[in-house]
C-alpha cells in the first residue's frame, strides 16, 4: 500500500512542479522534471493495473499530497 502511495506522490509532485516551472518558463528545470515524470510514469503504467481498493485509496492520497508538495517545492521562496 505504501508503494502505491509513493508512486502517486512522486508522479503528481513532479507534475505539479513541472506545471509551475512551465508557467515560470524555467527551460532546463522543466525539461528535467518532464523527463523524470515520463520515466516514473512509464513504470507506473505497468503497476497501476494491479491492486485493490486499499491500493486505490493509497494512490489517491499520494496524488493529493504530491500535488501540494510539488507546487510548494517550486514556488516557496
Amino acid at each position: 500500500m505504501m508503494y502505491a502511495f509513493m508512486r502517486a506522490f512522486v508522479i503528481v509532485a513532479l507534475t505539479g512542479a513541472n506545471v509551475a516551472l512551465i508557467a515560470d518558463r524555467a527551460w532546463i528545470p522543466m525539461f528535467c522534471t518532464g523527463t523524470a515524470l515520463s520515466f516514473v510514469w512509464w513504470g507506473n503504467a505497468k503497476a497501476a493495473a494491479v491492486g485493490g481498493r486499499r491500493e486505490q485509496i493509497a494512490y489517491a492520497l499520494g496524488a493529493g499530497c504530491g500535488t501540494v508538495i510539488g507546487v510548494w517545492a517550486v514556488t516557496a521562496r
